[in-house]
């Protein structure tokens, strides 16, 4: 599983000409799911994602989790992050899971995450236009195979 997180002053999903999900301070991340993803690789992205501290102290140092600053998630699935374009000039997908294993785990990771801070979300699979102010900026990279 991989996650682009992007620390945000605000984010939101449009769908269909209509905001799907929206926030203000948070993050804003991109989920990738892999065929071969499981519980263990969601848990990892998961409490990572509650864990990181990259929000800043009193001192105007990275060293506040998304809980101590009281943000918010705006939760957009991404299959395109497995793209593999190292061979060619067109990336190929065959990695990200299918749909049928890919929902469950997102939805599961809404469901955790929505256990600790607000989440929002695009819709699985959708056509979305997503826009951000990216604070910082600041973008970190996630993968649950630590490969990065």
């Amino acid at each position: 599983m991989r996650a682009v997180v992007q620390r945000v002053d605000r984010a939101s999903v449009t769908i269909d000409g209509n905001v799907n999900g929206k926030i203000e301070k948070g993050f804003m991340v991109l989920i990738g799911i892999d065929e071969k993803d499981e519980q263990k690789d969601l848990d990892y992205i998961c409490d990572k994602l509650m864990g990181l501290r990259i929000f800043e102290d009193e001192e105007g140092k990275m060293n506040r989790s998304i809980i101590d600053a009281g943000g918010s998630i705006l939760l957009i699935s991404q299959f395109t992050l497995y793209g593999d374009a190292r061979k060619g000039k067109r990336p190929s997908f065959i990695r990200a899971a299918r749909p049928e294993k890919a929902i469950p785990l997102y939805e599961a990771a809404i469901a955790k995450l929505s256990e600790k801070v607000h989440v929002e979300t695009g819709i699985f699979g959708a056509e979305m236009k997503v826009e951000l102010v990216n604070d910082g900026p600041v973008t970190i990279l996630l993968d649950s195979e630590r490969t990065f």
